[in-house]
């Protein structure tokens, strides 16, 4: 009975499905978190009369077949890239990207790494660094004797020193963008690394076409919208029940077999 395995695949399915939705909404706080959705294709067909195929008997063509499914598949995990909401920080080292790019950060192990969190600080020896600590590209820092910072819509980074009150430049800030950002691979910390589907970086600087400007004192937030991340996730729900009533169906029907005498 094919009703079994089909109804199990469905079930996994949904477990996936869940998962994903669970996800989401565990980084509905997580800054410039980007909300995934699962997409589901179905399974081969057991072919048991091919479509367009010859009847033997009278020799006509058969215009629909018969094909049996044998259930559903997950397909992929994809991330929507939307832009979240903009909330007010009054830190000076927060920038948000209002529009499409993505700060670059330097790895330990020499690759570059990507992402949308811009809550920023500065180390010890005052250059700009994410909140674990590694080092945004290019590097830019701040004199130790600087009592203020702005950070133009462009980039560019300027600090008022002591007993000056003309601001001097000491970087610009570039942002990376992708044909696909959908594409990107996740390795937690909310970066990112470059793919084969992500195709290949693009940088400039803030505002250049095709690019977003930056914000001061602003971080971006979680995409995720709680009202419809509760939705799917009953709609989710359901479907797990119903594909769990096939199971418990299809077995009264096996056990109903098994008694025939």
């Amino acid at each position: 009975m094919r009703a079994l395995s089909i109804a199990a695949s469905g079930m996994q399915a949904q477990q996936t499905n869940v998962d994903v939705i669970s996800h989401n909404i565990a980084n509905m706080n997580t800054t410039a978190y980007k909300r995934q959705r699962a997409e589901f294709q179905d399974m081969l067909y057991q072919n048991m009369e091919r479509p367009g195929s010859t009847s033997a008997a009278s020799g006509a063509v058969l215009p629909l077949g018969i094909q049996i499914g044998v259930g559903v598949q997950t397909d992929a995990v994809g991330r929507i890239t939307e832009q979240g909401g903009i909330a007010s920080t009054q830190n000076p080292y927060d920038i948000a990207i209002n529009g499409r790019g993505f700060f670059q950060v330097a790895l330990p192990s020499g690759q570059t790494a990507y992402t949308r969190a811009g809550n920023l600080a500065v180390n010890a020896d005052g250059a700009l660094v994410t909140a674990d600590g590694y080092l945004l590209e290019p590097s830019i820092t701040v004199p130790q004797e600087a009592v203020g910072v702005q950070i133009t819509r462009d980039g560019i980074v300027e600090v008022t020193m002591a007993g000056q009150t003309d601001p001097q430049q000491v970087g610009q800030i570039e942002i990376a963008n992708f044909i696909n950002p959908a594409g990107l691979e996740a390795i937690g910390d909310n970066l990112y690394l470059e793919t084969p589907a992500s195709g290949t970086v693009n940088t400039a600087t803030p505002g250049s076409p095709g690019f977003g400007t930056l914000m001061q004192g602003y971080l971006e937030l979680s995409n995720v919208n709680a009202v419809e991340e509760i939705s799917s996730l009953i709609v989710a729900q359901r479907a797990y029940e119903m594909n769990a009533r096939v199971i418990t169906a299809a077995d009264e029907m096996l056990q109903s077999t098994t008694q025939l005498r």
